[in-house]
């Protein structure tokens, strides 16, 4: 009897620890985080606005279906940039810009 309560206890205390790793890794979303999506979604044609009940789970889907597809095209994109050794579209550069040094003596100076 002694070894039945002790199984249970070890494979509930097994079973509450897997449940809480997996439930501290689903992360809230910030209110920008979910703002910033509903603006993609916007962008790609869903209108929250739209009294149309009837085309509601096919609009939204539809809307998400192309945020995804423009989500992974930037990623095939940046990875074809990446792969290619060069830099990206929008990225920064410094190659050119004057330094706020002063500027070195002539070499012609004391003559």
């Amino acid at each position: 009897m002694k070894q039945l309560a002790l199984l249970t206890l070890t494979l509930s205390a097994l079973v509450s620890s897997s449940l809480t790793f997996a439930q501290s890794a689903s992360v809230p979303l910030t209110r920008a985080q979910v703002r910033a999506d509903l603006i993609r979604i916007e962008q790609a044609g869903y209108n929250p606005a739209a009294s149309d009940d009837a085309n509601y789970p096919a609009d939204i889907q539809a809307a998400k279906a192309r945020v995804a597809a423009q989500n992974a095209a930037q990623i095939d994109q940046q990875r074809a940039v990446e792969s290619m050794g060069g830099t990206q579209e929008h990225g920064s550069s410094e190659a050119g810009k004057p330094t706020a040094e002063t500027p070195a003596p002539s070499i012609y100076s004391g003559h």
